[in-house]
């Protein structure tokens, strides 16, 4: 039999078929996909074959295989032991939703995220949510980033959950689509599930106001069928996010305005930092490329621990 992984808790997962009917599934001996030293050999979103345990007279079962995957999120587990945890896979449309306070999301770790989408081609839309709460000097900071990512080439989307502003400009895009948000904890990515369907009334909780950081409600990543044909994963919040898998040499790549202008460096394997004639370099001096992309870049490459070929 075939299913789709739609929530993982440990050893076992919930595995629906294309009829609807779900399993509770374990696998079969150890998984090792992808070549990924990996917390969690299977997602939510992987495509899995399993046989029935008990002679076909439960709704247990046993996974057996995995199918190819065509794309996946990762990054750096709180697990020392392991190197990475899979956050989600096979995901066609992924929003990654910001807030400029309570939490405070980064330009670091928008960047790090879209790295790890853009190496994978997941269309990306960057979702800033809690537009009512700000003030006019913060509504600016919000536009000025909104200036950097649409130039090179990011959807923006301004949002409200609490007042269901502008949740209507999401639908377009996530009809007949599997769909993650990602970000922080407390930054709304439950909360704007519920708007998109109400019915699912998933769990949401304030913001800490010791730390000014989200609470884990969503403690493990989870796959729901809603309307427009659509499938949405809910993922835990994220606190950091570390770059795996990556050489230095390649991650320039996955900022767009770097690949589109790095053949006017003068070496062909310029990593933008200390070579002499980068052109990248001159961009960045000339307001072309904005600087804090550019920082994070740096910032990246210098302290992930990547290889370098």
């Amino acid at each position: 039999m075939k299913g789709i992984v739609y929530k993982s808790t440990g050893s076992w997962y919930s595995v629906k078929t294309k009829q609807g009917i779900e399993y509770q599934c374990r696998i079969k001996g150890k998984l090792r996909l992808d070549n990924l030293k990996s917390t969690n050999p299977l997602a939510v979103g992987d495509i899995v074959e399993f046989d029935l345990e008990n002679n076909d007279k439960s709704n247990s079962g046993i996974i057996d295989q995995v199918c190819d995957r065509k794309n996946y999120i990762l990054r750096k587990s709180v697990n020392l032991s392991r190197q990475t945890h899979i956050l989600a896979a096979n995901i066609d449309v992924l929003f990654l939703v910001i807030t400029l306070n309570n939490p405070v999301t980064t330009t670091n770790f928008i960047d790090r995220f879209l790295i790890s989408s853009n190496a994978y081609s997941i269309d990306t839309t960057l979702l800033f949510n809690k537009i009512d709460s700000y003030s006019k000097n913060q509504i600016l900071e919000i536009e000025k980033l909104i200036n950097i990512y649409t130039k090179i080439g990011y959807k923006c989307i301004k949002i409200s959950a609490t007042e269901n502003l502008n949740i209507n400009k999401i639908i377009p895009l996530i009809k007949n689509k599997t769909i993650m948000f990602g970000g922080h904890s407390g930054t709304g990515k439950t909360s704007i599930i519920n708007c998109i369907e109400p019915k699912l009334d998933l769990k949401t909780a304030n913001i800490s106001t010791q730390h000014l950081q989200g609470k884990h409600t969503t403690t493990y990543a989870e796959l729901f069928d809603i309307d427009y044909d659509a499938r949405v994963i809910d993922t835990p919040g994220i606190k950091g996010f570390g770059i795996v898998n990556f050489d230095k040499n390649e991650i320039g790549d996955f900022f767009p305005e770097f690949l589109k202008n790095k053949n006017n460096c003068k070496f062909n394997n310029c990593l933008h930092i200390n070579e002499p004639d980068c052109y990248i370099k001159k961009m960045v001096d000339l307001n072309k490329i904005a600087l804090s992309r550019y920082e994070n870049y740096k910032q990246i490459i210098t302290s992930d621990n990547l290889k370098h070929r």
